[in-house]
């Protein structure tokens, strides 16, 4: 059986966008019927809140600090799609792992036991597994990085887009000649999109011009209805399937799947 797409979701700026296209695009994926599995890594947990899960469940901390299986984390949140949360104590794990053996392989050892217990037991493979990473370049993002087949990246339409985002494949150049050859840049999807603001319009034209990979032609609007979602513990799909926002990310889907057949 075909190994999964492992697609690292990562911008080191807070504020772009990136959990909102990670839960999104997991459900418009699940709801096209692919089997989705959906890693919040992040310790802030917006992701985990989003969908409506607790903190008081085990999760992504006690897969990375071996006290569980991968699989006792996981939890089903809708059809097609399963969930491993993150909870607060998560922020220690940077400094946890530190003096650790492997430090930076740990998710990628968690994940790669289970995709194939998992193949051997149930002969249903995950298509994708989508990670939401934290707004910084600690452990917990390398760790993440390590353990992908491709980075994306929401790019937020503001001044500094382009600033932030060529740190960032710096970032994911040294991770890919020092720990993961095979990492690759699947592209880059624009957030935020305020179809009223030059300033949007400029840096669409901008990073199209200058980002040396693939630029997604959907974008994703600035919408009331996503910024509400996630306060109702639900995906843009659940609670506002009609407007822009869940369009915006059905279109995002179609065309990821679109490019993933044809690469």
């Amino acid at each position: 059986m075909k190994r999964p797409k492992i697609i690292v979701i990562c911008n080191r700026k807070g504020g772009t966008g990136k959990t909102n296209v990670a839960v999104n695009l997991a459900a418009y994926l699940s709801y096209f019927g692919k089997n989705i599995l959906l890693l919040d890594i992040d310790p802030q947990a917006n992701a985990t809140s989003g969908l409506g899960i607790g903190e008081d469940t085990q999760g992504i901390y006690e897969v990375l600090s071996q006290q569980i299986p991968f699989v006792s984390a996981m939890r089903k949140v809708r059809e097609n799609l399963w969930f491993v949360p993150a909870q607060g104590n998560l922020a220690g794990a940077d400094i946890e792992m530190v003096n650790t053996e492997n430090r930076e392989y740990r998710l990628s050892q968690a994940l790669n036991e289970f995709l194939q217990e998992n193949e051997a037991q149930y002969g249903q493979p995950i298509d994708f597994v989508l990670i939401d990473t934290p707004p910084s370049l600690g452990l917990l993002t390398v760790n993440s990085l390590v353990a992908a087949d491709y980075t994306l990246i929401p790019v937020q339409t503001e001044y500094y887009a382009l600033e932030g985002l060529t740190q960032l494949i710096s970032t994911i150049h040294l991770v890919k000649e020092n720990l993961k050859p095979s990492l690759d840049v699947l592209g880059a999807v624009l957030t935020m999109y305020d179809t009223r603001s030059r300033l949007s319009s400029e840096v669409f034209h901008e990073v199209h011009k200058n980002f040396p990979y693939r630029v997604f032609r959907t974008v994703i609007p600035r919408n009331i209805s996503l910024a509400e979602a996630p306060s109702f513990g639900k995906t843009i799909l659940e609670y506002a399937p009609g407007s822009k926002g869940a369009n915006a990310y059905r279109r995002l889907a179609r065309e990821f799947l679109f490019h993933q057949q044809n690469d």
